[in-house]
Formats: structure tokens, C-alpha cells, sequence
């Protein structure tokens, strides 16, 4: 897909789709809508005055010109309520307009940049979303479908004021493909079949985003033994596929100078719950349980195609979680990296043991920020529901800011939750190991696994993201979502913001 700048008047664009959005105020009587008004005779505005258009979020209307100008179809698409307008307004008012385009057989259109006339929001970061909103709206997963022919749009072009610095524009929609395609890598891996995208198959796609300034290396399975890692290692004891240890490092010249961001993905590509099996229907979508490390490897390349000024750390544990007669046992006793003993209570409660060693291993880099990304609880989705919003675990206020404020401008909801002590004490209440990966409490689920994770944090500043309600998303009509049901890549578009905002 191609994106362009365009100064033409708008009326006499020659495009086959018009995108033209409008708040639930519906008023037409400034900027580009009312020109396009007028050239149509008042044809929009007598579409919002007999309520046919209400101007709500996502709502979109198709107007025929009929000849009266070049453009074959304009889209009108509601903006909601202008006191609730902000960059996510934007993604999906694009996004809900590109769909409908394409529906229609649109190959080429242009577009307002939405609701800036009205708004504090600067040119370059309102046609940054627009563009995020446009691509990832249009994603769609059919590779393994033997009619998979979607005609996509070729051309968006965006309406440019004059008052506008050309720059702004080009610089905006550049962040806005790296980190839509950034996204789209993740979608890709968590959407991929499990038979396909095993802890090989996901070091192999990690090996993709090698360049000049990032270094990709792969640790095996002997070599993550003489690393100590055996809380990682437990946990795919069960299969045949062995693990990887995937380290991405961006930027690992300025090591020693610069103190980096680390960020750490869960990356089970397949959990049946070990012998805690899970249920049938648990099971369905746990070719999902790597969506962590998927979108660490997305945010790694969103890092180097963005020029992040500063070392960023990827550290991804793959691994599956199988049964068979060689798998970890409720009551099995391991030991990790740091030396710490865990008493396996729970064989379904394994990402955190994965997680565990990566997190002890992020400090041999003497990390500013560690952040780690995991489909990690059931729990959490109980919490928040279901596509709602991640729940952010964090021992360092000023980090914990840093993320809110990104998940604000990125679009992608995050709720701060507490790390009460006794979390910790029910970690800890074992009677044969320092710790335990489970209460086998239901209720305690959420707090108690970041609570666990937080004992092998120790010398840096440590957020955690548990991602489970917004990783893998049902087709449900009430959730609002960038894309088809199924993968979101939730996490790429918060930590690209993250950095990008850390940079400045």
C-alpha cells in the first residue's frame, strides 16, 4: 500500500473514495467537509440534517457523487464526540473508513487528516494514526486458505493544508508504517498454527530483522543449560520440540555508554497445561501463549526501523508446554538462574517459570527499564475483560508512568494493578522450596504471578504486562478492534510509543 501527500483542492481530487470525517456534532460548515458540501449542492449537509449520519465512532456512510465531481464515492465516518477525541479516535475512524472502502472495490482514495481543525493533536501524530488505523484495519491472515484473494486498497493519499509542514506529514506516516508493520509481524506469529511455529520456527523469523545495528543470536538448549536456566528448561521437558532463547540487541554498540531498555516475552508456542491440563475449550487458542515474545520481536524491529538513539534488548524464552512421560510433574522441585527453588504446584502456571530465568539474565546488561510482556493468567482477563485493557504490574512509579503515558498516545489500554506484600507471602509459602509458581487459588491468580516474577528482579526497574485480555480477541461486535478476531499484536504500538517518547 502506498501512501502519499496531496495538495489539490479537495473537490477536484481524482480519486475513486473521498474520505471525510465529522464529529456528533455534525457540522459542516468548516474546513474540507464544507467544501465538499458545497460542490455536491449540500448533499452532505442534508444527510446529517435528516439523521442518517450521527457522526459516532466508526459510523460510516457512503455518498454517490454522480458525476458532480471526480471522486466516484465519498465515505462519511463519525468521529464521536469531540471532548472524547484523541489519537485512538483516529486509528479507528480510518480504520472503519479504509474497511468500507475496500469493501466497496476501492483501489485509490484520499482522505482528510481527521478532526485536527478541532484539536490539540499535532499534524505529524494525528496522520501517524490515521496510518496505523488504515493498516491494521486492512490486515487480514488467509495464507493457509486456498481462496485467499483480497483486493486491497493501492493508494491513500493524504489531503495536506497548506499551513502544514510537508515534513511533519512525511515523518507521521513513515512511524506510522514502521510500527503498523511491526504489528503485523506479530499478528503473523501468533496467528501461525502451532505445527508451524515451534521455538525453531520462531528463532528463525527472529533472524529476519538481523541488520546493521541489530544483533540476533539463538541459544539452544545445551547452551541454555550452561546458563543454569532450570525453571526455562522445566517447562518444555514434556516435548519433542526443543527450546530456544532468542536475544535480540539493537544498538549494542552503545552498550558501556548508555544504559538500555530490556524487554522480555513469554513465548509458550503451544500450552496444553502440562499434566494441570487444560480443558478442550481452554486449549483452543493456545497456539497464542507466544504473543509476549511475538511482540517483542515486533517492538525490536519497530526499534531499528524507528532509529531508537539508545540499546534496546530483546529476550524471548520459546518453548512448548507438552505432556509425556519426560514432562515436569506437580510437586517437581527446580532451580533458577539466581539459585532460587521453586516448587512446581501448578505445570499450567509455566510462563512465569520461562520468564523467570529471562528476567534474572536481563541484568547482565545493567538495564535502565526492564519491561516484560506475557499472556500469563486467566486471571487477568477475569479482572478486566476480555479486550479491555493489559494489567500493568510495576515496582518503579516513574516506569509505570512512562507505559501509562505511552498506552495514551499508542492507543493500547493498560490498568495499573497493586503488588501487595501478600502477594509475595503466598509465593513464598512453600514448605519445601523458596518459592512456589502457584497458590492453586483462582482468586489470588492476577497478583500473586506478578509477585513471583518480581522476586527475580532484583537491581533494576521492572514492569510487568500481563496481556492475556487483549493478546488473541473473539469476533464479539462490542469489542473495538484494529483488525479481524484473532491475533492484535498487542504490545507492539505501546512499547514503539514508549520509545519514540523515551527518545525525546
Amino acid at each position: 500500500m502506498k501512501f502519499n501527500l496531496i495538495s489539490n483542492k479537495i473537490a477536484e481530487i481524482d480519486v475513486d473514495t473521498i474520505i471525510l470525517s465529522i464529529f456528533i456534532s455534525n457540522e459542516t460548515t468548516n474546513g474540507l467537509v464544507h467544501d465538499v458540501d458545497l460542490a455536491l449542492n449540500g448533499l452532505i449537509s442534508e444527510i446529517l440534517s435528516r439523521g442518517d449520519h450521527k457522526g459516532k465512532l466508526r459510523e460510516v456512510t457512503e455518498i454517490y457523487t454522480d458525476g458532480q465531481i471526480p471522486a466516484d464515492r465519498i465515505i462519511l465516518v463519525g468521529l464521536g464526540p469531540e471532548k472524547d477525541f484523541n489519537e485512538n479516535s483516529i486509528r479507528h475512524a480510518a480504520g472503519a473508513a479504509a474497511l468500507r472502502a475496500r469493501q466497496l472495490g476501492s483501489r485509490k482514495m484520499a482522505s482528510i487528516i481527521h478532526g485536527i481543525e478541532k484539536s490539540q493533536i499535532s499534524a505529524n501524530y494525528a496522520v501517524r494514526a490515521a496510518t496505523e488505523g488504515t493498516m491494521l484495519s486492512l490486515y487480514s491472515f488467509g495464507k493457509y486458505k486456498s481462496e485467499n484473494k483480497i483486493d486491497n486498497i493501492e493508494e491513500i493519499s493524504f489531503i495536506k493544508d497548506e499551513d502544514i509542514e510537508s515534513k511533519d506529514l512525511i515523518s507521521g506516516i513513515e512511524q506510522g508504517k514502521i510500527i503498523s508493520n511491526a504489528v503485523q509481524l506479530a499478528r503473523d506469529l501468533v496467528n501461525e498454527p502451532p505445527n508451524i511455529c515451534t521455538p525453531a520456527f520462531l528463532a528463525e523469523q527472529a533472524m529476519q530483522i538481523d541488520d546493521a545495528n541489530t544483533d540476533v543470536n539463538i541459544l539452544t538448549e545445551s547452551q541454555i543449560e550452561n546458563l543454569s536456566m532450570g525453571a526455562f528448561l522445566s517447562v518444555g521437558r514434556g516435548s519433542t520440540r526443543k527450546p530456544r532463547f532468542i536475544v535480540i540487541e539493537y544498538n549494542k554498540k552503545l552498550l558501556g555508554q548508555m544504559q538500555p531498555l530490556v524487554l522480555a516475552g513469554k513465548a509458550i508456542t503451544f500450552d496444553t497445561g502440562g499434566y494441570s491440563l487444560k480443558s478442550a475449550s481452554g486449549m483452543s487458542t493456545m497456539k497464542a501463549d507466544m504473543a509476549g515474545g511475538a511482540a517483542v520481536i515486533g517492538a525490536l524491529q519497530a526499534a531499528s526501523k524507528l532509529k531508537v538513539p539508545y540499546p534496546v534488548i530483546g529476550l524471548i524464552p520459546a518453548t512448548e508446554n507438552m505432556v509425556s512421560g519426560t514432562a515436569s510433574h506437580p510437586s517437581d522441585i527446580v532451580t533458577a538462574s539466581n539459585n532460587k527453588t521453586i516448587e512446581i504446584v501448578n505445570t499450567d502456571a509455566e510462563g512465569r517459570l520461562i520468564l523467570a530465568d529471562a528476567l534474572v539474565y536481563a541484568a547482565k546488561y545493567n538495564p535502565k527499564h526492564v519491561i516484560d510482556l506475557a499472556t500469563l493468567t486467566g486471571s487477568a482477563v477475569i479482572a478486566l475483560g476480555e479486550g479491555s485493557a493489559a494489567a500493568l504490574f510495576a515496582k518503579d512509579t516513574n516506569l509505570a508512568d512512562l507505559l501509562l503515558t505511552a498506552s495514551e498516545s499508542s492507543g493500547e489500554r493498560i490498568w495499573r494493578m497493586p503488588l501487595y506484600p501478600e502477594y509475595t507471602d503466598w509465593m513464598k509459602a512453600s514448605n519445601v522450596a523458596d518459592l512456589r509458581n502457584s497458590t492453586a487459588k483462582r482468586d489470588t491468580g492476577i497478583g500473586t504471578s506478578a509477585a513471583f516474577l518480581q522476586e527475580f528482579t532484583e537491581g533494576f526497574s521492572w514492569a510487568h504486562i500481563d496481556i492475556a485480555p487483549m493478546a488473541f480477541l473473539s469476533g464479539s461486535s462490542v469489542i473495538k478492534r484494529l483488525g479481524p478476531a484473532g491475533a492484535t499484536g498487542f504490545g507492539v504500538r505501546l512499547l514503539s510509543h514508549l520509545m519514540i517518547e523515551y527518545a525525546n
